[in-house]
């Protein structure tokens, strides 16, 4: 046994040099750090040239042109651009390890109605996919859970985390409501339906209404459940939504079609509650409405099809610039399962070349999704106060060849940015004489 032991010690320096990502959380910020003659993109539309970033303890403590650099160690960022950490609004990160892998997958429960559903517990800080994001500036991520009608809370995690209780950034974020669809694909349309000549069993649309209105009905029960004094039996599915009706709490309501919106646009007429529209395909249609009722959006993929054979084929790259006129407060993600999210900066930077600016774009995945998920007291910017959550690019963030991190920091702590993507491009480099 001593032996096993010793011969397993011995391998363990070789590891990463087979591929073997092994990368441990980084400890708490001591000392103070200076990043000096950078452009900082605060976040919030603001742009500073040759400016200076300060982290003491976890926090941004000074950001200018003249900011006191005494006592810190300065990394010289000449030439480089720092960013707010990006954010992720919507995914099932460390939740899903392998799609087509049932074991590594942890984001369903069953049934119907599972409002007292944490992701957060079954958060896998060990997940493979993490790292790779950090390496594309990703630092934040919203935690959500699928499956059933209403799928349970999502929760708000740094990408640096020993356990879930360690990445418990914000908990309890949002209820998730994934509405059923009401476009009535009968004969083999894109996305799903019958195939020709097969039996359609029920009316989809007047199904997904029924469902619908069950899901109203529940929370109309909840709302009465919770205007009593006291229980003779508590109701964990009712105490869930609770915070809900006090707006502590968002409901996420995921649909796409414009009539699901408007549905969507009901239930904050009917319960008040704080609504977030994920998915939201065809959001640009109704945008005056959506602003009228202060609905916020998270587009989920940009590079996609539009939903109706008769939209522009550019529809879902100029949807971002519409809501902006409008004045809608929107968000994108990055939901193909082939990118795993890392594609964040680029489907925003797909929106600048339709209609939003640079600095609209990164605020759309900085400030404005931190301000849909309510950590914007915290971070979302590169500004004094705020949690050091910051990136350092060699160039543009929107830009595939230039998108080069080369400094990344969570809550102070410099992170690691190395992963297996990485080390196995190096390892087969290296054995063909590429590097």
């Amino acid at each position: 046994m001593k032996k096993i032991i010793f011969y397993i010690a011995c391998l363990l320096p070789f590891t990463k040099g087979v591929a073997q990502e092994t990368i441990s959380p980084a400890a708490a910020q001591k000392e103070t750090i200076a990043l000096t003659n950078a452009t900082i993109h605060v976040g919030n539309g603001q742009v500073i040239s040759n400016g200076t970033v300060v982290l003491k303890d976890g926090k941004i403590t000074e950001v200018s042109t003249t900011a006191s650099t005494t006592g810190a160690r300065v990394i010289n960022c000449n030439g480089k651009h720092i960013y707010p950490g990006l954010i992720l609004a919507s995914s099932q990160l460390g939740l899903v390890e392998v799609n087509s892998v049932r074991a590594t997958v942890d984001a369903t429960e069953i049934g119907d109605m599972n409002p007292s559903i944490r992701s957060i517990v079954a958060y896998n800080t060990d997940s493979k996919v993490i790292n790779t994001l950090r390496t594309n500036g990703i630092l934040l991520a919203n935690i959500i859970p699928s499956g059933g009608i209403i799928s349970g809370s999502s929760s708000v995690v740094p990408l640096d985390a020993w356990n879930w209780e360690d990445a418990a950034y914000k908990t309890d974020v949002a209820i998730h409501f994934r509405m059923p669809s009401l476009l009535n694909r009968t004969r083999g349309a894109r996305g799903g339906g019958a195939q020709p000549g097969q039996q359609v069993a029920a009316d989809p649309v007047k199904r997904g209404l029924e469902q619908i209105e069950n899901v109203k009905i529940f929370f109309r029960e909840a709302k009465a459940y919770l205007a009593e004094p006291a229980h003779e039996q508590t109701n964990l599915k009712f105490e869930a939504v609770r915070n809900l009706f006090s707006k502590k709490q968002k409901l996420f309501i995921h649909c796409n079609l414009v009539k699901e919106m408007l549905i969507a646009v009901d239930f904050v007429k009917e319960f008040g509650f704080d609504v977030v529209l994920a998915g939201a395909v065809d959001s640009w249609q109704i945008a005056d409405i959506l602003k009228q009722h202060n609905m916020a959006v998270i587009l989920n993929q940009l590079h996609s099809l539009p939903t109706m054979v008769d939209d522009d084929i550019d529809q879902p790259y100029k949807t971002p610039a519409i809501l902006q006129k409008a004045g809608v407060l929107f968000t994108f993600t990055d939901d193909d399962v082939n990118s795993r999210y890392r594609n964040l900066s680029f489907n925003a930077g797909t929106a600048v070349a339709y209609g939003l600016t640079r600095e609209e774009a990164l605020t759309a995945i900085t400030l404005n999704a931190a301000t849909i998920l309510g950590i914007a007291d915290k971070t979302g910017t590169v500004e004094t106060g705020k949690d050091a959550n910051i990136i350092v690019c060699e160039g543009d963030i929107f830009e595939m060849r230039t998108n080069i991190i080369n400094h990344a920091f969570i809550q102070g702590r410099y992170v690691d940015l190395d992963n297996k993507q990485k080390q196995l491009a190096e390892k087969y480099q290296k054995k063909y004489g590429i590097k």
